[in-house]
């Protein structure tokens, strides 16, 4: 009989490469949730400012003439765009948006509140900031822990082209 060199492994070694390999699964289904939630809270945190700078239909927009400035947060007046819209005394406008007092910035206002945010493509690069911060943490688990070097690059590209294109619409 002739041999043909295939030797069968032992009962231990199989169950020891399925446990490895289930390991290796878990891992990659964990890092792969753990990238997911962290894009997800980024878009979740994103879209509070995202929605009233894009979809503007039927809210109330205009211009706000800033005259206080404190650490997170600037107040001024705001002007409607429309002849027939309502003047507010005083709306609340994030700070990084403004270039501090006296600046003259598009927003809308948020409905039932005295927050503005910024329209435009300032505005919309802004609102995306966390996001665009998420894309970055995102990568690195992306490349490192699942070994997606194209893809994590990519994301991290991305990442940091939002950030440095809301930064350059912002000091304009």
């Amino acid at each position: 009989m002739a041999s043909t060199g295939v030797t069968k492994r032992s009962r231990t070694r199989r169950a020891g490469e399925s446990a490895y390999g289930l390991l290796l699964l878990a891992k990659n289904v964990a890092m792969g949730l753990v990238a997911l939630l962290i894009l997800v809270a980024g878009v979740w945190s994103s879209w509070d400012d995202a929605k009233p700078t894009m979809l503007t239909k039927g809210l109330e927009r205009g211009t706000v003439t800033v005259s206080d400035c404190g650490d997170d947060w600037c107040t001024g007046s705001f002007a409607p765009a429309r002849a027939g819209g309502e003047a507010h005394g005083r709306v609340r406008v994030d700070k990084a948006v403004t270039d501090g007092t006296g600046d003259r910035v598009p927003v809308a206002l948020k409905p039932g509140t005295d927050r503005a945010v910024r329209t435009g493509a300032a505005g919309v690069l802004h609102a995306w900031v966390p996001f665009g911060g998420s894309l970055l943490l995102t990568s690195l688990i992306v490349a490192g822990g699942l070994g997606l070097r194209r893809t994590g690059w990519t994301m991290g590209l991305l990442g940091a082209g939002l950030l440095g294109a809301s930064f350059a619409t912002l000091t304009l």
